[in-house]
């Protein structure tokens, strides 16, 4: 975990740091090799983000155990890495968190199954947290939204005229619902007050949608070093993000040149749109949308009952949108 920011939220930093540990414990698979190398994603530096939101909007309730929280908490960041080890296979991604991806060491089947080794860890955390049958349902129709906007991800891929709308409905799907769940879920889980669990759902949304919009940015804007990921990793795969979406119309016979190449650009051409997508002013459009989002969240977090939670669920939706990894 990202011991750096969570030092700066001690009300929720120790159930993070016990959290690591349980997370190791909670994947056991025969499996050595692949065992290993989960073991090694989840050791590899994650922020935490997720569960954090998670445990920040269950301190407005008291109505849950500890060893419920813990297995809610954990039940997110599995899904959460499940989800990446299957992007790491679309992506054919190299890297991810700064180390070898599963589907580069032992190959693409067996990462797909490694992924779907996770989603059952990820159910069996969920029964350990609540046996609410509404606030399971909430699960199962989160990850049916999830996968949903992952499938919606393909239609639009190598498209130069995808709209703003159709971006915001597929992150929507493919990031923002799974921050959703995670503030639903903490707020439900513990019986937060009214005003909590009504507004939870759709701060998730904004935070979640305003953090991909930001790492859509960081994928033409940031340092690998820090993100621990190459750059431009979604423009070779065919993902046009908001950037380059917002940049295509000042220039669209310059980028089409380009982009209609498909499969077949070089490092060149990736290059070349880069330095378009910067001559057109894509990244600051981007972070002008991704500050709208986030000012929404804090004007619904300012709804809530005032309290360190709400304090700090400020802070770290504001900080959000500064980082640079």
């Amino acid at each position: 975990m990202d011991r750096q920011l969570w030092r700066q939220f001690p009300q929720v930093e120790p159930q993070l740091v016990a959290l690591q540990d349980y997370l190791l414990a909670a994947i056991q698979l025969d499996n050595q090799p692949i065992h290993n190398k989960i073991l090694a994603l989840l050791n590899a530096g994650g922020k935490l983000l997720r569960p954090g939101y998670f445990y920040l909007f269950a301190a407005f309730g008291n109505q849950a155990s500890a060893e419920q929280l813990q297995a809610g908490a954990a039940a997110l960041e599995i899904l959460h890495v499940g989800t990446l080890i299957h992007d790491d296979v679309i992506d054919e991604s190299p890297t991810r968190r700064g180390i070898r991806t599963i589907q580069m060491k032992y190959g693409q089947r067996n990462a797909i199954y490694a992924g779907d080794f996770m989603f059952t860890a990820y159910f069996n955390q969920v029964l350990k947290s609540t046996a609410n049958r509404a606030l399971i349902q909430a699960h199962i129709d989160a990850m049916h939204r999830i996968l949903q906007g992952e499938l919606h991800q393909m239609a639009l891929n190598y498209q130069e005229n995808v709209s703003i709308d159709a971006y915001l409905q597929e992150i929507a799907g493919k990031t923002a619902e799974l921050f959703a769940l995670s503030c639903e879920q903490g707020a439900q889980l513990a019986a937060a007050p009214a005003v909590v669990t009504a507004n939870a759902r759709a701060i998730g949304i904004a935070i979640g949608s305003a953090y991909q919009i930001l790492d859509d940015i960081l994928d033409y804007a940031g340092d690998p070093k820090k993100t621990k990921k190459p750059v431009l990793e979604d423009l070779r795969s065919g993902v046009y993000s908001l950037p380059l979406i917002l940049a295509i119309p000042q220039a669209p016979h310059d980028f089409h040149r380009l982009l209609k190449k498909k499969q077949a650009m070089t490092t060149a051409d990736i290059a070349a749109v880069q330095a378009l997508v910067d001559q057109h002013g894509g990244v600051p459009a981007a972070q002008q949308l991704a500050q709208k989002l986030t000012d929404q969240a804090l004007a619904l977090i300012a709804q809530l009952p005032a309290s360190q939670s709400r304090d700090d669920l400020s802070k770290l939706t504001t900080m959000l949108l500064r980082r640079d990894h």
